[in-house]
């Protein structure tokens, strides 16, 4: 089901200033910029951390959310729905996965993803 973590990502408030601290002060590279600038992604020691404006439902300063790489994601969303586990945001498609966000029982949320 799961096989590895494939990013963890904190909102921002505002992306300019975070990227600034994130790459003046703690000296990341940006490894992929997407959306418009609004995505960012830096490589740390093979691990993918990214900072993003793009959900305006995630509020920033209150914690970042996991992505996990899964073998099958079809497979897994019929799995977590048979087990009544709440599903934020169904599969939907990105350039390079597709994706879907579900809630652990404590309101969570968690990223599931499959890489193209």
């Amino acid at each position: 089901m799961i096989r590895a973590i494939a990013f963890s990502v904190y909102p921002a408030k505002d992306l300019a200033e975070s990227r600034r601290f994130y790459e003046e002060t703690l000296l990341l590279k940006p490894d992929h910029i997407a959306c418009e600038g609004r995505w960012v992604e830096y490589d740390v020691a093979g691990a993918t951390f990214a900072i993003t404006d793009l959900n305006e439902k995630a509020e920033a300063g209150k914690g970042g959310a996991v992505a996990f790489e899964v073998d099958d994601l079809d497979r897994t969303l019929e799995q977590l729905k048979a087990a009544s586990a709440a599903i934020i945001e169904d599969a939907f498609e990105t350039p390079v996965c597709r994706m879907a966000v579900v809630a652990d029982p404590a309101g969570n949320e968690l990223i599931l993803h499959k890489r193209k």
